[in-house]
Order: C-alpha cells, then structure tokens, then sequence
C-alpha cells in the first residue's frame, strides 16, 4: 500500500483512477481544481464507501507552493491535471501552455525536490499527429496538429527531461483514446450518446472518416497502475492502445446498434477542426506496455469495443447522469 497523490482526480480518467486505486488498497491523495463551490468534480458522485478513503486538496496545478504541499508525503505520482480540449486550445493557446507545461514543470520540481519514488506522466495520442505509419509505435515522430498537442509535447519533454537531467523517476504514458462513463461531451462517444438519450435521431458531428484507437477507461486505468510499478518503463514513453482502429463514422453505427436506434448523421460545421490541425488517422502499438507489464486491453477488438460501448451507453442513459449534459449544445 503506497500514499499516492493523483493530479486532475477530479476529471473523467482521474476520477476512474481513484476508484481503482483505492479499490487496490492506497491512500489517495486527489489534488482538484480549486473552485469557490467546493465541488470535487466527478468525485462527488463516487459512493461514499470510496469518498471517506480520500484525502482531497483543492488547488492549482500552475502554482508550484501549492503543488509542492499537496505532494508532501506522497510516494507515487499520477500526473493527469490538464487541459485537453483540442477546439478550445484554438481560442486560449496560452492557458494551454500554462497549465499543461508549466503545470508538469511544477510537479517534476516539487517531485524532484520531495524524493517521491514514482511520477507517471500523462501523454496523449495527440502528439503523433496523423500517422505516418501504422499501427504507432513509440517512436513515431510528434507533430503537433493543434495547440493542445503542442503544449503536450512540451510537457512530455519536460517530463523526460527530468530523468536524464536528475534521474528523477518518470515514465510518460500516452494514452490513445479513452472513452467510458463520466467523460466529457466535448469527445465524439458522449456526444453521440447524449444526443441519442436525449431522443434525438439526427445526430450532429464533424469529420467522419479519421480513425481511432478507443481505450475503455478501466484499461487505460489498468495500464496507469502497471506502469506505476514497473521500473523498467523509467525514462521510457509508453503507449495505451487497444490495436484496434475504426472510423468515427463506423463508431457512430456501432453505437446505433448498441442502443437499437436508426440515426441520421448531419455534419456540423462547428465541430469540423481545420483542415491542418485535424488528425486523420490513429492506430496505436501496444506492445511496450505489453512487454513491460503484462497488460492486456479487456476491452480489445471490435466485440471489446461494443461491449465498453454498452456499458458507456448504459451510465449516459441514466436521467440523473444524462441531466448533467446539454445533449443539444456543443460542448468547445
């Protein structure tokens, strides 16, 4: 049993993090956005039985004071506080910059400075771009399409960095696309699926021939949690993906069947990136992690897909968790 501090808690794969880490015996420390609310995030809705296991702290992952206290005592460190959305980074480039890179920077120098054991930094597929071959392995150059994965790249180096410069003990994970209960509908699984609960038959979305590698959220959870104990990943960047690609397109069918609905797909201009910054293709390699660990996506393959889809679908249609989405509205 390690204390382990968890950096974004209050997000849709913090959030899921913390359950599985509690389920598996640490203390958890879980660092959310300081909000004058008090909300915890996705956090709140956590049963009780997992919510008095907690040790929360409210704050800011750009302030360094306040990252350094909230990591005191700590062993391992799960670095997931981010901002992700890749429509809004094209309206506030400089708070990506801010929180994604800064905000590492904070949290390798407090962990450096506190002697903790492990830092697991948190990637993202993002930062290949669109493949240049395929599937993606680690090695795969970075491009940075838009300027979240920019920002994300730059936090990856400062990441690795680290490890060469001062041995501080870091591993980057970069996730392909998780999707799962309690995500945010700015993601295309959400937003078909809200759409869908809230009865509507005309679905509104963007681009849909670029492909992905969908991650079911307890898997890439799984991976964070073998990575954390693995010390042969130091110093390594390492890929969470299923080894499976479809289409947004062939997506949006899948879940039509999955929820026994006929569907008409508009395209929404709104939602279309441009036409450089969108990432056409992403189909990852796992066999680093593989290798490394042992991990196995249980949610792999087309049959893996479709039932992740299902259990998603299942928590989305639940009327108190539709109720805190606005299925009509796009969500930058």
């Amino acid at each position: 049993m390690r204390k382990v501090l968890v950096t974004g808690s209050d997000g849709f794969i913090g959030s899921h993090l913390v359950e599985s880490l509690v389920a598996a015996g640490h203390q958890v420390r879980a660092f959310c956005l300081y909000n004058s609310n008090g909300s915890w995030g996705w956090l709140d809705i956590l049963p009780d039985s997992i919510k008095s296991e907690l040790e929360v702290v409210l704050g800011d992952i750009r302030d360094p004071l306040c990252v350094r206290e909230a990591m005191r005592g700590c062993d391992q460190v799960y670095h997931l506080a981010a901002l992700i959305a890749i429509p809004y980074s094209y309206v506030a480039p400089a708070s990506y910059v801010d929180t994604n890179i800064h905000g590492t920077l904070n949290i390798l120098q407090a962990a450096r400075d506190l002697g903790v054991s492990r830092v697991v930094h948190t990637s993202t597929s993002e930062t290949y771009g669109t493949a240049q071959f395929v599937p993606i392995t680690e090695d795969h150059p970075q491009v940075g399409q838009s300027p979240y994965a920019a920002s994300k790249i730059g936090a990856d180096q400062i990441a690795l960095s680290y490890w060469r410069s001062f041995d501080t003990p870091v591993s980057v994970l970069r996730p392909f696309n998780t999707y799962g209960p309690r995500q945010s509908a700015r993601a295309v699984i959400p937003t078909i699926i809200t759409q869908v609960a809230a009865g509507q038959r005309q679905i509104r979305l963007g681009a849909l021939s670029p492909t992905r590698d969908f991650n079911y959220v307890a898997d890439t959870c799984a991976a964070f949690m073998s990575i954390a104990d693995c010390d042969d990943a130091l110093g390594q960047v390492v890929n969470v993906a299923s080894n499976f690609e479809i289409s947004i397109g062939d997506t949006a069918s899948l879940i039509a069947q999955v929820m026994n609905v006929q569907l008409e797909i508009v395209t929404d201009e709104q939602r279309i990136r441009p036409e450089g910054s969108e990432v056409n293709r992403l189909f990852g390699d796992n066999n680093r992690l593989r290798h490394l660990t042992g991990w196995q996506p249980l949610y792999g393959g087309l049959e893996g897909f479709r039932r992740g889809l299902a259990q998603t679908a299942e928590w989305f249609i639940d009327p108190s968790n539709l109720a805190r989405y606005r299925p009509c509205s796009y969500a930058v």
